[in-house]
């Protein structure tokens, strides 16, 4: 059997994210033929995204380590260390973080999803400048770049 991509840890982008938290790029849709992509995150306690959907892939997320609140659509779910998320596109949805940080695995279908990540994101290969972070303005256009819809604040 062949492995048509392998990317160790040093090979995997790191960029700077929302809340103090940072997202790998672990195979991204160049890697997979479109299929999919994979990423992950290391956040802090109370790091949040917008409440939002995704109007072009399906997600799933695992939280590896950590607690964290989960919302899907009206319902509220207490995640715990091990719990998996199946998001449907179209289904809005966010979470919050509640432990002292937590590690989660995203996975979204087909690929393509990272590149909000990089367009509003920082390179972490790349020195920090001063005061650095993420603008409303470039993560709205980031969004809107690659199909994702804010529908509203962080819960």
């Amino acid at each position: 059997m062949s492995i048509p991509y392998l990317a160790q840890p040093e090979q995997q982008q790191k960029l700077e994210w929302l809340g103090g938290s940072t997202f790998s790029v672990l195979l991204d849709s160049a890697a997979t033929g479109g299929r999919l992509t994979v990423g992950r995150f290391d956040a802090p306690r109370g790091q949040a995204p917008p409440f939002h959907l995704h109007t072009r892939e399906d997600e799933v997320f695992m939280l590896i380590q950590g607690t964290a609140l989960v919302w899907a659509g009206d319902q509220e779910y207490e995640l715990s260390e091990g719990g998996i998320v199946y998001l449907p596109r179209n289904v809005p949805h966010g979470y919050r973080i509640t432990s002292e940080r937590a590690d989660l695995l995203l996975i979204a279908t087909p690929g393509g999803l990272e590149g909000m990540f990089r367009h509003a994101g920082r390179d972490m290969s790349t020195p920090r400048p001063e005061g650095f972070e993420i603008a409303e303005d470039a993560l709205a256009a980031a969004a809107d770049a690659y199909g994702q819809v804010v529908v509203g604040p962080p819960r």
